[in-house]
């Protein structure tokens, strides 16, 4: 849901539009005619992003500007103009405004502004917890896990959050190194102020130096207009340089002297711009070897790492693995109307067992995957994605080794139950493998056992306590004829 506040004195053309554009219910739409009443709908209810009018009847849209700053310096503002040259909407820009449009609106740009700016604006509010054990399945932006490695990133944000230092995130891709940044921001004295994010390696190398520094109208062919970059939007904020490791060689000296000097020209121009923005870089790759091999300037390296973290593969966490799969196995389960309760044991070794090399990235797209397959209550090996789920040749059956190393560590233990554990032990093999082929139709698999199935629900429910197979008048099972 986008809330859009428009601040602009046309009520004939203007609000119909973007009422248009982002319809009831699913959007909210509010408008205003005043800057003066704009103020007021700001200071009841902060909106996701501010369309805001330069000619107002009762002030200047540069002063409702500053007004907004004052009060949520977040809040994502485009300015709309009639001028095509729109001096006044530029000189906003270097103060923080995430756009400008012109009149006639073009409603796909107009679109496309304002869904960006809401993601922005939702990047800068969505909280980033710290979490030892999962949260509630309904937070999207969590840092989970207490392995020994993720309990130092904690301690390091904890240490480094409030100093104006600059800081270096390193670590796989899909790891959580924007969510770190975000920690940082949301823990600093720039949390006010706004974050934005720009990613080195999704840019052409020919417009990147555009993005974070802006260019005179006339720079090169297509510069139409003046654009304000990176660096001066979010002065006074903190700006995250995504895989910095992928900035071409020339742009990395004229990154060094704004960390360095806080100075920059736009691209073509000849004015010196002052700028205050913390800077977090984060990368994939080892700075340190490239810059060995002069890939990467030392001096800009150097100067990136005053305080640096790392953040480590998801395969070398541990049990974090069964913590986050549980996390998201309740979250996604919600999202896509699945009613998941319990995860299989079989399963949770799979996902242990592997290796991750897309890191959480790859184990949510997963287990959105197995839920979409899955059916019950509980997550069964069957439903995860080939990968994750080799088929075994005939005859190749892990059940008897497995229970041949279970009693003999019951045996160790000295245990005085054996027979009713490893009987229990082996339904778990048994029933799992059967369920597999049933492809998790509980009257098939009791047909193939030879039990009734209210023998084989009693028995699911020995072995997976949190949850229980539903089942139909007509012996069916209306989770798998559902799907």
């Amino acid at each position: 849901m986008a809330d859009v506040l428009l601040i602009d004195d046309d009520a004939a053309v203007i609000p119909a539009q973007v009422r248009q554009l982002f319809p009831a219910p699913a959007h909210r739409v509010r408008w205003a005619s005043t800057g003066r009443d704009g103020l007021a709908s700001v200071r009841r209810e902060a909106p996701d992003v501010i369309l805001l009018d330069l000619m107002l009847p009762d002030q200047s849209g540069l002063e409702v500007y500053q007004q907004i700053r004052a009060l949520d310096a977040r809040i994502p503002v485009v300015f709309i103009t009639m001028a095509k040259t729109a001096d006044t909407a530029i000189e906003a820009m270097k103060h923080g405004a995430f756009n400008y449009l012109h009149k006639p609106l073009d409603l796909v740009q107009l679109g496309q502004t304002v869904r960006e700016a809401c993601e922005v604006a939702r990047r800068m509010r969505s909280p980033v917890l710290l979490n030892e054990e999962p949260p509630d399945e309904r937070a999207e932006g969590s840092l989970i896990g207490g392995c020994p490695a993720m309990l130092e990133v904690y301690k390091s944000i904890g240490r480094v959050a409030a100093q104006d230092v600059t800081v270096l995130l390193t670590g796989e891709s899909g790891t959580g190194k924007e969510l770190v940044a975000r920690a940082l921001y949301q823990h600093s004295a720039r949390s006010k102020a706004p974050f934005l994010a720009l990613n080195c390696a999704a840019i052409p190398e020919h417009l990147l130096e555009s993005e974070l520094f802006g260019h005179e109208k006339g720079a090169f062919t297509g510069a139409d207009r003046r654009r304000i970059g990176k660096f001066e939007q979010c002065n006074g904020g903190t700006l995250l340089l995504d895989e910095v490791g992928d900035m071409p060689l020339a742009l990395q000296a004229k990154i060094l002297r704004v960390l360095q000097e806080r100075t920059f020209e736009r691209v073509g121009g000849n004015e010196t711009i002052h700028t205050d923005v913390r800077v977090i870089a984060s990368t994939h790759r080892d700075l340190a070897r490239l810059s060995a091999q002069e890939r990467f300037r030392a001096d800009l390296f150097y100067r990136l790492g005053v305080f640096s973290i790392h953040l480590p593969p998801l395969r070398e966490r541990g049990d974090d693995v069964a913590t986050l799969a549980r996390h998201y196995v309740r979250r996604f389960g919600a999202e896509l109307g699945r009613d998941i309760r319990e995860i299989a044991p079989e399963t949770l070794e799979r996902l242990a067992a592997h290796p991750w090399k897309g890191n959480v990235r790859e184990l949510q797209s997963v287990l959105k995957q197995a839920l979409l397959k899955a059916s019950g209550t509980v997550l069964l090996p069957l439903f995860l994605p080939s990968l994750l789920n080799p088929v075994r040749p005939p005859g190749a059956g892990v059940a008897q080794p497995a229970l041949e190393d279970f009693i003999q560590q019951r045996l160790a233990l000295k245990t005085t139950q054996l027979y009713a554990e490893a009987h229990d032990e082996l339904d778990r093999f048994l029933l799992t493998a059967v369920l597999e082929s049933s492809q998790g139709n509980q009257s098939q698999a009791a047909r193939t056992l030879g039990v009734s199935r209210q023998t084989l629900r009693l028995k699911l429910r020995a072995l997976f306590p949190n949850g229980t197979e539903p089942s139909g008048e007509d012996g069916s099972d209306p989770d798998l004829a559902s799907n």
